[in-house]
């Protein structure tokens, strides 16, 4: 045994200790991801919650080498560091990984991203999808749901939440036709594991969009979290889908329950339930679970 295989079989790649809120959805994606990718690795990891949490000076619940980004251009650093080590002749041996969260993946670095894609570098990129901007005020993100209130997407007399629906970025990535993308969720930890080593077997550009509820950014009970991220995925609205050179080959079958039971435990949605006009938008969200539901065929 190699003294990396030594120091990551006591330690890990994702170490506990970190500063994440009690029933984080993206801390147990992360160990999760690092888990079955191995000690073999360097990560990119974009400013934000995980940054933030992982890695206050002088400490890191990382047991690999690991680069800070700035918020938009992990999948940029991650492009940089593979084409580094493809020149030493090293990839062979050692993956390269990028995280972001859905603010530094599907806005401002989505840019960097698909360039990434587009020039087909061997990077698996993980997007940490917890809705919003939590680290910086829980401010709405391309990846915030249709009609969910955010500091900036307020719900009141004249606002109902966010107006817009949720940005499709797996398909999108899909479109680029790079070998795998897909779609988990915490909340369904084998499906979740099992995409994870599929994308680490995959040579060329991964992305895989993980489903990871947050306390108080979503407005809930800590302990609710994997129960929350499964009735996201069992109303239709968090399809878990495969993509292969853009292409879907794979989906997880669901019996529908109504999206109401997905919304109501959670503050970001109470005001959909209090008034006339919120309750006007529950069909409006119900018609978008029953649109993906269609569209992927997930009907049990």
């Amino acid at each position: 045994m190699s003294k990396t295989d030594f120091t990551y079989e006591i330690a890990g790649g994702f170490l506990p200790g970190h500063r994440a809120c009690a029933g984080c959805g993206q801390a147990s994606a992360v160990r999760l991801v690092m888990e079955v990718a191995g000690p073999q690795v360097i990560a990119a990891n974009a400013t934000g919650c995980l940054e933030v949490f992982s890695t206050p000076h002088p400490e890191s619940a990382w047991g690999v080498p690991w680069v800070h980004s700035l918020f938009e251009n992990a999948a940029a650093v991650a492009a940089g560091v593979e084409a580094a080590l493809k020149n030493q002749g090293k990839l062979d041996d050692i993956r390269v990984l990028a995280f972001g969260g859905d603010g530094a993946t599907l806005d401002i670095g989505f840019g960097p991203l698909s360039g990434m894609f587009e020039r087909g570098h061997d990077v698996a990129y993980f997007c940490m999808d917890n809705e919003a901007y939590m680290n910086t005020g829980i401010q709405r993100s391309g990846a915030t749901p249709f009609a969910a209130a955010t500091t900036t997407s307020p719900a009141g007399r004249e606002s109902f939440g966010e107006d817009r629906p949720k940005k499709d970025l797996p398909a999108i990535a899909a479109a680029h036709g790079i070998p795998y993308v897909a779609t988990g969720s915490i909340s369904i930890f084998a499906d979740l594991r099992r995409k994870v080593k599929k994308a680490m077997g995959v040579r060329g550009p991964k992305y895989v969009q993980a489903h990871v509820p947050c306390p108080p950014g979503w407005g809930y009970d800590e302990k609710l979290s994997i129960e929350i991220g499964r009735l996201a995925v069992e109303c239709g609205l968090y399809p878990l889908v495969e993509w292969e050179n853009g292409e879907v080959t794979r989906v997880r079958k669901i019996k529908p329950i109504p999206v109401e039971e997905y919304l109501r435990p959670q503050r970001r949605f109470r005001h959909l339930f209090r008034t006339d006009a919120g309750k006007a938008q529950l069909p409006k969200i119900q018609e978008l679970a029953d649109a993906n539901i269609e569209k992927y065929g997930l009907a049990d």
